[in-house]
């Protein structure tokens, strides 16, 4: 047995008003039986509002005045560091600044040459020396054999007469030459052996000693008058002899033409002494000395018997126009070079009796 709707479209969820009492009628079942009346109850709401729609709280008003420091008052002054400066007086720039008369005049950085004002190879002949070193590379220092060792002890360079020369070459006693160009000659680079400096026999960083590398030579009266067409230096090994030395990498030198020093410049050198004369005896040397586990080199000149010029050989100097001194800075063996060109006359000594400037 079940009950139920009538109708089984009557849904759970509608509002169902209750039956009368006066509708159920006894029976059999339920003589006795009524259902109570329904009551309808109602419930107030408790007073004030929900509690999602509670008004703010409101507190008392503050105390009157500002609220309580919470940090202490910085003490009276500027803080430390900024202290008021004191009262400033006028600048008395009238005895400040001295005589700038006095001063000495300021340093040459630079003084390049794009070309010498005397003579100039052409761009074809500078090309081929180029060339040329790139065909044959710097040399690693060399061991002397005994009779280069000996032959250095006693000054006794031997001047090797480079290919194409026209001039003469001849020894006149043990480390003093004669040599002589004509007119016509070419540029020509003349070299001497043994090296007056040899890394295994003379490197401060071996030997913790300073040495120095020095030769003279006399310019004589039959040269050419307008000019003098000499240069003095030194080479590593090998460099072409068809160049002047101080021209192209690993060399240096002092022209006589124009007085200007070159150290691996193709260009125009730079200015450095007054070109050379007849009658006068110049020298060139090198000193290498061992600093802070280094090598520093100075080149230096002399001009009869007097020291005429120096400069450190890495000094600095325009990138641009001056190439690296590679091979000439007491890591390889170094030669005595002179170059000439056209007619010169002079006598090349080695032998330090014979000199007029005595290097310490």
């Amino acid at each position: 047995m079940c009950f139920g709707f009538g109708s089984k479209e009557r849904d759970f969820g509608e509002n169902l008003a209750p039956r009368p009492a006066n509708e159920i009628k006894p029976s059999a079942t339920f003589p006795q039986y009524a259902p109570p009346a329904r009551q309808s109850q109602t419930y107030a709401p408790p007073p004030g509002p929900p509690p999602s729609h509670s008004q703010q709280p409101t507190y008392a008003s503050p105390p009157p005045g500002p609220p309580p420091q919470d940090h202490y008052a910085p003490p009276p002054g500027p803080p430390p560091g900024q202290q008021d400066p004191e009262p400033k007086t006028a600048h008395d720039w009238q005895n400040a600044v001295p005589d700038t008369a006095l001063f000495p005049p300021p340093p040459a950085f630079f003084s390049g040459w794009d070309r010498s004002p005397a003579n100039n190879a052409t761009e074809e002949e500078a090309e081929r020396g180029a060339q040329w070193c790139q065909q044959y590379p710097l040399t690693p220092p060399i061991t002397l054999d005994p009779p280069a060792l000996a032959a250095l002890q006693v000054h006794n360079i031997r001047l090797m007469q480079p290919w194409g020369f026209t001039g003469e070459l001849v020894e006149k006693t043990t480390g003093h030459w004669e040599c002589r160009t004509p007119r016509t000659a070419p540029d020509s680079c003349i070299i001497g052996y043994p090296p007056l400096y040899a890394v295994t026999l003379h490197s401060p960083l071996a030997t913790g000693r300073k040495h120095t590398l020095y030769y003279e030579v006399f310019v004589k009266n039959d040269s050419r008058r307008e000019e003098t067409s000499l240069a003095l230096g030194f080479t590593a090994l090998p460099y072409p002899n068809f160049r002047l030395p101080g021209w192209h990498r690993g060399s240096m030198a002092v022209h006589g033409d124009d007085g200007h020093r070159y150290v691996n410049d193709t260009w125009g050198g730079q200015s450095f002494t007054a070109p050379f004369k007849r009658g006068e005896t110049y020298g060139v040397g090198m000193t290498f000395e061992r600093v802070d586990g280094g090598i520093e080199t100075t080149c230096f000149f002399t001009r009869d018997g007097v020291l005429d010029g120096e400069w450190s050989l890495h000094e600095e100097q325009d990138s641009d126009v001056v190439l690296p001194v590679t091979g000439l800075e007491g890591y390889h063996d170094l030669s005595c070079a002179i170059g000439t060109f056209n007619h010169v006359s002079f006598d090349v000594v080695f032998d330090p009796k014979l000199w007029k400037f005595r290097p310490s």
